[in-house]
């Protein structure tokens, strides 16, 4: 299939990246990208951008190199609860895009039912747009649990391709995504493709994503990168949520 966007990306910002948000466009735009989101990681991960970074991104333009870019965080979910490492007030005004995930450095791992509960919370948060790899064997988790709540919330799943590389440090990435996008199969779940690139010569790479998705004949119009259109009315859905009352 076609990817039209990459939304999960850092630059240098992020402490451990080592490309400029320029660098990442023209990657984008040379990849033939619609739209890439860099998405830099929120307080708690060892020299990541301050506060003030996030406020002052107003600053950047929405559109280079001929692409639309969307500038946002990869928030820490930080305890059972689905508590974030970022204020909501900070989210809500300052992130087009907004991801959540678990990092070992800023959450103490539980049990199946307190890892699935805290990714429950955070995909129930209708400030929350993506749940970033859910795939890492060290955090256990109950698939069918996390995706009925996505189903529910319309909050999107990521196949990270990351995670699928062999010089990452996640754990059995490649059966957990299996079973996950299975479920998402069986229940007509909506799933979303990135690169989490640290470095401009990643973004637009969905190559471990691809053979995945090819191996399992995972349906194409339940991968929303297929459409940029597809992917705002998604979020949309999901941040319309808290309008229609539900808790």
């Amino acid at each position: 299939m076609e990817f039209k966007f990459d939304l999960h990306t850092h630059t240098i910002a992020s402490g451990h990246a080592y490309s400029t948000v320029q660098e990442m466009a023209k990657a984008a735009a040379d990849k033939g990208l619609e739209l890439l989101g860099i998405t830099e990681h929120a307080k708690g991960i060892p020299g990541t951008c301050d506060e003030i970074y996030f406020h002052n991104m107003r600053i950047i333009p929405r559109k280079m190199y001929g692409i639309d870019l969307m500038f946002g965080s990869e928030i820490n979910i930080i305890d059972y609860d689905g508590s974030l490492s970022m204020d909501a007030e900070l989210i809500e005004k300052t992130l087009d895009i907004r991801i959540a995930g678990i990092h070992t450095p800023c959450y103490e791992i539980g049990s199946v039912a307190q890892n699935t509960q805290a990714y429950v919370k955070a995909i129930e948060n209708p400030m929350i747009d993506i749940i970033s790899h859910p795939d890492d064997a060290r955090i256990p988790i109950d698939y069918e649990t996390i995706v009925d709540a996505a189903k529910e919330n319309h909050t999107l799943l990521e196949i990270n391709n990351s995670s699928l590389d062999c010089l990452s440090s996640r754990v059995n990435a490649w059966e957990n995504l299996q079973i996950m996008l299975r479920l998402c199969e069986e229940k007509n779940v909506l799933v979303v493709a990135d690169t989490d690139s640290h470095i401009s010569t990643a973004v637009g790479v969905f190559d471990h994503v691809e053979v995945l998705l090819k191996e399992m004949n995972f349906p194409e119009e339940l991968v929303v990168n297929r459409s940029v259109d597809l992917l705002k009315q998604e979020i949309l859905k999901h941040r319309e949520i808290r309008k229609i009352g539900r808790p």
